[in-house]
């Protein structure tokens, strides 16, 4: 045997999910680019066989009680894979969090913040927990840290046109005949048959806060007695228990938040919010961009806090040589977008001494405006410069350009991919007649003829966040792009766009699934399939659905048995009942043009539209295969499909159906997206567009840029430094606005196109 694992990292043999027994050797301490349409395989290579294979393995050195607590990896099906170190996985997750969670909280920014007010301020107050809005020594007492309080709104407990047993409480609990019902209607003291704006106010005023107004009324309610507000706040604003789902969804429609009255948001007790360092409270210094607080911070020489100012000025420096210098360390982790909370949480890397490591990225560049690419690019090098191995997968050409090495999976997606066809440098696959290197030499298309509006909608005078008083016009019935760096205010003003008008949002939230959510489900046409089945044979439509009567009794119709292996990894096994065909035999007997129900789940979209006799399965098929998804499996678990597939399901279940002249809203649209289904997706916004629609979208892509009807530039810069509007109209004018950044690459693209 070579020493060939010590310079690559070997895989053999692999079979996750699409990848065709794949066979590869990945040069270790380089910059490796995956590349391949959406749904190739390359993510199934990258994250679920390479990283999984290393995080499972590193895993296994802990003891029992440390890997109950560590995040679980599958181990893939694979034959061999070696030559692995301890990974880190950078992927586009969202970071969420709760209220409590914020950009300074999560990078621990505001730990070292808290350490230098506890050292150095006047007055003195404490140690830095006295400074935590997550801690009782630091917290407003009266909103508990959360800077806000929710309040009951009164104003959407009743439907006044509605009498009570009509329905007129709209809290849960309360329809006819409930508990909660019983202690109004029963009691003498209402008339449960008249609707509420037929009562004296003196009387909607006892149903809702009791107290003195329930004591007048004519037939006195008993003592226990207790009005609509201050039932419900009991029961669900002065508990200490954790929200179930239920609970968390009636608070969403039954409160609305307000300020904290005492701390005016700032989350903090009174004796942490007066104190100061350099002249600022925390709460200032929190809530300044993080380019503003480093200047801040490098001002402040006390020699016995050095080591502290030292440390918080490395990491403010690594969040702008990122790019994130416009952000403030209040921000909820909540309110960031994929891209921004994928380069957060590269922030704890950049001053690492690690060596060895295996970093693997998930599309760094999403977000970016192309401007900002560079400073991935750099952040990527150094990684590796480091004597790391850094895995991408990217579909951006100048990430690609400075791999030392790129590999292609494919050639196509789904059943068509999980194929090596191609590995080399840059330079080759630019002359590879591989789908890659094909859009790679693809010149832009003409410039289509721009069509007029039909119309305007205006935004007047945005000022949300950092938004300077914006008005602009919208063209209707074109395509209009939202273009602008990070920061800029580009989401800002679709948000103000979508409070001004009524619109369909289609934004980067992920597609919900769960593990029996299929296309299947997704698409909604589970009943009518099962509707064909029974119709044809004269049965119980329950019997073919594997959630019903039909599934088999063993594995409930999952069509695996999994197995519990306390501190191991579950174990999955196809049911030995039912073969993993999830129904019961008598219902496979039953056939539709030769196929059973469970059939219908090997059929890809496309076969379906055309083998399933049924005009309504295929109307509902007909948008997932007009954006490209045609190849996927009716049964196909939502689990296993790329961020690309997710985007482009989510975007033709929202565009399907779509029956009136409306104003679509879409956050960035080829997130994911392989250069080669730009154009697909183009043509999809191109139909709705014809249909009389109004699509807006915010993009950096310069392709999607080129082909709009309508540019509105938003900069100049992020934060503080943007917020204007630079430019609304044709594209070709936007490349003569020497303020924007956008113009700048439109040019830099078009040269190299020419050169």
């Amino acid at each position: 045997m070579t020493d060939n694992w010590r310079t690559t990292i070997t895989v053999r043999g692999a079979r996750t999910h699409n990848l065709q027994n794949l066979d590869i050797d990945i040069p270790r301490h380089t910059l490796t680019v995956v590349v391949g349409v959406s749904g190739s395989g390359k993510s199934s290579l990258v994250f679920d066989t390479i990283a999984a294979e290393a995080g499972y393995q590193l895993n296994e050195t802990y003891p029992p009680f440390l890997r109950n607590r560590l995040p679980r990896y599958a181990r893939p099906d694979v034959d061999l894979i070696d030559g692995v170190s301890p990974v880190i996985l950078i992927d586009q997750r969202r970071l969420g969090g709760n209220a409590r969670s914020t950009v300074g909280t999560i990078t621990d920014t505001y730990t070292y913040l808290r350490l230098l007010f506890s050292r150095a301020s006047t007055p003195h107050v404490g140690e830095s927990t006295c400074f935590s809005f997550n801690d009782p020594a630091g917290m407003c007492p009266t909103c508990h840290g959360l800077g806000e309080i929710l309040t009951s709104a009164v104003d959407r407990f009743l439907d006044l046109d509605k009498s009570l047993q009509q329905g007129a409480i709209r809290l849960p609990g309360f329809g006819d005949g409930q508990y909660w019902y019983r202690q109004y209607a029963d009691i003498g003291s209402f008339d449960p048959t008249t609707p509420l704006r037929e009562w004296t106010p003196e009387q909607r005023e006892a149903l809702l806060y009791g107290g003195e107004a329930a004591a007048r009324l004519g037939t006195k309610p008993p003592k226990a007695y207790e009005g609509l507000v201050e039932r419900f706040e009991r029961i669900y604003l002065r508990t200490a228990d954790e929200l179930s789902e239920r609970k968390q969804a009636v608070l969403e429609q039954f409160t609305r938040s307000r300020t904290c009255p005492d701390c005016q948001g700032e989350r903090l007790n009174e004796a942490a919010r007066r104190v100061r360092v350099a002249g600022y409270t925390i709460t200032e210094l929190s809530r300044m961009e993080i380019s503003e607080l480093t200047e801040v911070i490098a001002g402040i020489t006390a020699p016995h806090v050095a080591p502290v100012t030292a440390a918080l000025r490395t990491r403010l420096e690594a969040m702008i040589e990122i790019g994130l210098g416009y952000l403030n360390l209040a921000r909820p982790t909540a309110t960031l977008s994929g891209g921004e909370s994928q380069r957060i949480k590269t922030v704890r890397h950049l001053g690492s001494s690690l060596t060895e490591m295996l970093y693997v990225f998930d599309e760094p560049t999403v977000g970016l405006h192309p401007h900002d690419v560079q400073l991935t690019i750099a952040l990527l090098r150094r990684l590796r410069d480091k004597g790391n191995t850094v895995l991408v997968v990217e579909h951006d050409p100048d990430v690609m350009r400075v791999a030392d090495q790129i590999i292609e999976i494919g050639p196509g997606a789904g059943g068509d991919g999980g194929r090596l066809v191609f590995q080399g440098t840059f330079e080759q696959l630019c002359a590879a007649d591989t789908p890659t290197g094909r859009a790679l030499r693809n010149r832009p298309a003409a410039t289509p003829p721009r069509r007029p509006p039909t119309g305007h909608l205006r935004v007047e005078k945005a000022s949300r966040n950092n938004l300077r008083e914006v008005s602009v016009d919208i063209p209707r019935g074109v395509l209009t792009v939202v273009t602008g760096v990070a920061g800029s205010g580009k989401s800002s003003l679709l948000g103000e766009l979508r409070a001004q008008h009524p619109a369909t949002v289609i934004d980067q939230r992920p597609v919900s699934t769960n593990r029996r959510s299929t296309l299947v489900t997704y698409t909604g046409i589970g009943p009518a399939v099962r509707r064909l089945f029974a119709t044809r044979h004269g049965v119980s439509a329950a019997l073919f659905s594997a959630n019903s009567a039909g599934a088999c009794p063993r594995c409930k119709g999952l069509g695996v048995i999994r197995t519990d292996l306390a501190f191991m990894d579950g174990h999955e096994v196809t049911c030995e009942t039912c073969g993993g065909r999830r129904f019961t035999d008598e219902v496979l007997a039953y056939t539709v043009d030769g196929l059973t129900i469970a059939d219908i789940d090997d059929l890809t979209v496309d076969e379906a539209t055309t083998r399933l006799p049924d005009r309504g399965i295929a109307a509902a098929l007909r948008g997932v295969a007009e954006v490209g998804l045609g190849y996927l499996r009716l049964g196909q678990p939502l689990t296993t499909l790329s961020g690309g597939e997710c985007q482009r399901l989510k975007i033709a279940k929202e565009l399907t159906g779509a029956d009136r002249h409306g104003l679509y809203l879409l956050d960035e649209p080829t997130t994911g997206l392989h250069l080669r289904d730009i154009d697909t997706l183009l043509q999809v916004l191109e139909r709705l567009i014809q249909a009389g629609h109004t699509v807006v979208v915010i993009e950096h892509h310069l392709e999607v840029i080129r082909r709009a009807d309508w540019v509105i530039d938003l900069g100049p810069g992020p934060g503080t430094r943007g917020g204007r509007v630079l430019y609304a109209g044709p594209p070709a004018g936007l490349v003569d606005c020497a303020e924007s950044a956008t113009g700048q690459a439109l040019r830099a693209s078009t040269a190299a196109a020419v050169g």
